[in-house]
């Protein structure tokens, strides 16, 4: 089969080939023909070491498809189901998943170093136990969430991360407070996602910081009241709330000096969450001082801060009312053995989410 591979952590081009073979079909495995998978900024994290991830590898972990072929013991899905692709599946059983906090569940990891592919130069990862830049992919039952008919591949792709983060963030992680100001800094996809979060609660201003013209372009029409460049937040922050800084802040770049910028634009008692996926080595500084005195709280949000499989079904829910758009996420649709013009796209950051078509 196709699948766009990354032969060595640091390169930038994907290569597309047809020798590839999902592997590790069995009992409790599911094989899933994959129809649409989104670009997801971890993938360039991914390939470009700042996320760790074994190499080669097939990057992509948004995706969505048709359940193939089902192994022993698999109840959940049966060969014909509709389904989204789950990177961080809950086990059920482990200490984060009774107490209720399933997005900490650490089982998914487990399978990030077992080989899903391999071809005749040998095997091949899948990024983050997945790999959906793949026309199959072999996956933990676990992994395979049915989804209704009337949801479109590419709309599913999306749940499968992006919007589950963004809008968790907002729902879950934040429980935004109607009325309050919020401001986003990072205005991808999923920066848009959790805009998106802020105005289904209530938020009376939403400031959308991006560096990129068309994605503050982009974040108006969500449901940003305001959008403005880094440059600008500072008038933002002073027209807005007086110069005391807004109630919520949502970092959805995943690094320290935006994490930092803020911290700094969270006013005393106020909120950071922090959404993008950094670095280890990437260090985030507050003095004892700052962090006793201003009594800002911080709170990371792993994949949307919430129960997964809730959080999707609430998503499918929202955008079935018309509460929250999805199609108009996409701004690019391109087969895989495009993938690479997508992978400028997103760095350059004239894409918001594109769909890959496999």
């Amino acid at each position: 089969m196709r699948a766009a591979v990354l032969h060595e952590i640091g390169q930038d081009k994907l290569e597309v080939l047809d020798d590839v073979e999902a592997v590790g079909f069995g009992p409790g495995k599911v094989r899933i023909r994959v129809r649409a998978t989104g670009l997801c900024h971890s993938d360039l994290s991914a390939m470009g070491g700042v996320l760790p991830q074994p190499a080669p590898f097939v990057p992509g972990h948004e995706g969505a498809g048709e359940i193939i072929e089902v192994g022993e013991g698999v109840g959940n899905v049966k060969a014909g189901d509709r389904v989204v692709v789950c990177w961080l599946p809950a086990c059920g059983v482990c200490p984060a998943c009774k107490r209720g906090q399933t997005e900490l569940c650490l089982a998914g990891f487990m399978n990030a170093g077992t080989p899903n592919f391999k071809r005749p130069g040998g095997d091949l990862f899948g990024f983050a136990g997945t790999g959906t830049f793949a026309e199959e992919v072999v996956v933990d039952a676990g992994c395979a969430v049915p989804i209704p008919d009337d949801v479109p591949f590419d709309i599913a792709a999306l749940i499968g991360c992006g919007v589950t983060t963004g809008l968790g963030a907002a729902l879950n992680t934040a429980d935004v407070a109607a009325g309050s100001s919020v401001a986003v800094i990072g205005c991808g996809g999923v920066g848009i996602s959790a805009i998106q979060g802020a105005r289904l609660k209530g938020a009376a201003e939403i400031v959308a910081v991006d560096p990129v013209v068309s994605r503050r372009e982009s974040a108006l029409k969500f449901g940003a009241t305001r959008a403005v460049s880094p440059d600008e937040l500072a008038d933002a922050k002073q027209q807005v709330t007086a110069g005391e800084g807004f109630d919520y802040v949502f970092e959805v770049v995943g690094k320290s000096a935006t994490a930092r910028t803020a911290y700094e634009n969270t006013r005393r008692g106020g909120t950071l969450v922090v959404v993008g996926a950094g670095a280890m080595d990437d260090f985030l500084q507050l003095n004892m001082f700052e962090l006793f005195f201003d009594e800002k709280r911080i709170l990371p949000s792993m994949y949307g801060g919430g129960d997964v499989l809730t959080s999707y079904e609430r998503t499918i829910a929202l955008w079935r009312a018309g509460r929250i758009d999805l199609e108009g996420l996409i701004t690019h649709r391109v087969p895989l053995t495009e993938i690479n013009e997508a992978l400028d796209q997103m760095r350059t950051g004239t894409a918001l989410r594109t769909c890959i078509e496999i």
